[in-house]
């Protein structure tokens, strides 16, 4: 072939360190453009963020170029320094070591958009750690439950 061609998607998943409500909602629109704004600077095409105080949801087309790792490590490690410079109060900002990554079909990307807009009104009835378990499961991810939230 002469030309490479893809459509690629994925849904991250990550918290902040310790899962600690540190993404307040006067503030969290502009967190989740400045994680938006990260992404764009490295390639990555940001599709919908969002979530709420204590963890972040990123829908991303990804290039091919990147491994999901190098994505995550790019989205993160970027945005907790600059989260850490740009907005006051929170010189000590930062995610937790681990994530979720989960692939998503083109005719999913709807329902994801979706769904990472209705976080709020969703953790109103569920946790984080119900939330997370249930993606892994959806996802036929496997886990040790001894070593899911550190």
């Amino acid at each position: 072939m002469a030309n490479t061609y893809s459509q690629i998607y994925l849904h991250f998943l990550f918290s902040t360190k310790n899962r600690e409500p540190l993404i307040r909602p006067e503030i969290e629109e502009r967190i989740w453009a400045y994680i938006g704004g990260v992404a764009k600077r490295h390639g990555i095409a940001p599709i919908q963020i969002g979530g709420i105080d204590d963890h972040v949801h990123a829908l991303t087309g990804c290039p091919t170029t990147m491994a999901p790792s190098q994505v995550a490590k790019a989205i993160k490690g970027d945005s907790s320094y600059g989260i850490r410079r740009e907005f006051a109060g929170m010189e000590n900002f930062g995610w937790q070591d681990g994530y979720g990554v989960f692939s998503v079909s083109y005719s999913s990307v709807p329902a994801v958009v979706d769904y990472i807009k209705r976080q709020r009104e969703r953790h109103a009835k569920h946790t984080f750690e119900s939330e997370y378990r249930s993606l892994l499961e959806k996802h036929g991810v496997e886990y040790d439950p001894r070593y899911l939230f550190g």
